[in-house]
């Protein structure tokens, strides 16, 4: 978001700070970033153009169980997303 809103010259520090407010971070162990690694193997045998950050968004959500709020479409058919 920051990103898009710096080359639409918006309040990106406005954004960026809504966005951290309303976000859980958290740092996990090898194990995470070996998942993201999987999923992002396996995503990238469908969607050719999967990204790895795709992939930590993605394992993300699956170890919270929580969903995705986005317009990706990327994520169209994956149960965690919510598309908007």
């Amino acid at each position: 978001m920051v990103s898009i809103a710096k080359r639409r010259n918006k309040d990106y520090k406005t954004i960026s700070d809504t966005i951290l407010s309303l976000s859980k971070i958290f740092y996990d162990d090898s194990q995470f970033l070996i998942a993201a690694g999987l999923i992002h193997a396996e995503m990238r045998g469908k969607i050719r153009d999967f990204g790895l950050a795709d992939a930590f968004v993605l394992a993300t959500a699956k170890k919270l169980d929580a969903k995705i709020l986005t317009g990706d479409p990327h994520f169209k058919n994956i149960k965690e997303a919510v598309m908007i």
